[in-house]
């Protein structure tokens, strides 16, 4: 099911397949001056990414797949097909059902065909590149600049010893410290103005070779690199598994939340590089462990745990873009509260009576 059924560039929607592939989209869209913003990094198909609620490195300007899909097409336990909204861009009839059907992880039905909000392909875009003395002064930066209001499209943290494993693996030569990666679109005028901006905002917070570039190879050399982050970390310990976690907490709390989890792995000794999806309080954790070691993956699961749990107290979310799964359904009550729990429950029992479809998942059954 990988066929793009229609593209209404006037109305910049699109009825796709689930099988769909997101860069197999975008280069249908090419000749139109539009683009499916949605950027989890990998080439994922639509519906998988409308399963599990993706987002990526996009998302601070154009939003998560809650935010970029009109309506779907589903087939539920019983067999029924149902619409769940429209084409038209807003709608205040009935239940939400389309947002109910993404992020569900597979538990509520089977989606066969989704219509996706498409943007216009910016006049221009620039990349940029910042470094900072720390973690702490790089997230002071994003949040001073989201606050500011200035409309970035990209802002993504690496830390130190991510930036040393992406040089190696992409052949880069950026500085060994934490690094702010950053893209803005517009006009010609706008994004130097942007660049601009945040050169100024990044100076105050103490960052140093501020660079920024408009050429394509550039740019597309950077963000690839960023996209490669994963197996870039995998080569820092070879024979290492990567377990990676993410937690998401309001903008505010970003430096506290990374620092910390800086220092808990420093104390424990883990190697664990850091990246994120920070202009939205986002970040990963990609914890190198030795599956052969059973103490290794028991400190692994600790730190998963105490993380995810931090996250929460700091009024943030255990799961920002991996979803919950089953690795993550114990910390789904203590986000959201027993309610929440017990209406989820209700709303998976009443689609799906027989459980037959990704029963545990989410803690459902």
């Amino acid at each position: 099911m990988n066929a793009i059924l229609q593209v209404n560039a006037e109305d910049m929607d699109a009825v796709v397949q689930p099988g769909v592939t997101r860069k197999a989209l975008n280069t249908h869209l090419r000749d139109t001056g539009l683009f499916f913003s949605v950027d989890p990094g990998a080439d994922a198909s639509i519906g998988g990414m409308a399963a599990t609620g993706a987002s990526g490195t996009n998302a601070v300007r154009y939003g998560t797949m809650k935010d970029n899909i009109l309506a779907l097409k589903a087939v539920l336990p019983s067999g029924e097909v149902v619409t769940t909204a429209a084409r038209a861009r807003k709608s205040s009839a009935g239940y939400d059902l389309t947002r109910l059907m993404v992020g569900s992880e597979g538990t509520l039905g089977l989606i066969t065909e989704l219509t996706l909000r498409l943007r216009g392909i910016p006049e221009a875009v620039s990349a940029a590149t910042c470094s900072f003395p720390s973690v702490e002064a790089a997230c002071n930066a994003v949040i001073v600049t989201i606050q500011y209001g200035l409309p970035v499209a990209r802002i993504e943290l690496l830390d130190a010893l991510q930036v040393r494993a992406v040089n190696a693996y992409s052949k880069l030569s950026l500085p060994e410290a934490p690094l702010l990666l950053l893209e803005f679109h517009g006009s010609e005028a706008g994004v130097a103005e942007q660049a601009q901006a945040f050169g100024e905002i990044a100076s105050d917070m103490g960052g140093t070779g501020f660079t920024f570039t408009t050429r394509e190879e550039d740019r597309n050399a950077l963000w690839q690199a960023r996209h490669d982050a994963y197996w870039a970390g995998l080569q820092l310990r070879p024979g290492a598994k990567g377990l990676s976690t993410d937690v998401c907490v309001p903008v505010s709390r970003l430096a506290d939340c990374v620092t910390a989890a800086q220092d808990r792995l420093a104390s424990a000794g883990m190697m664990a590089p850091i990246v994120g999806h920070v202009g939205d309080g986002n970040f990963h954790c990609l914890l190198l462990v030795d599956m052969d070691n059973h103490a290794e993956i028991d400190q692994a699961e600790d730190f998963i745990g105490w993380l995810n749990d931090l996250a929460i107290s700091m009024g943030g979310t255990c799961t920002g873009e991996h979803g919950i799964g089953q690795g993550k359904a114990k910390y789904l009550e203590r986000e959201l509260g027993p309610g929440a729990m017990t209406m989820m429950q209700a709303i998976k029992r009443g689609i799906d009576p027989l459980g037959i479809l990704n029963p545990g998942k989410m803690g459902l059954t």
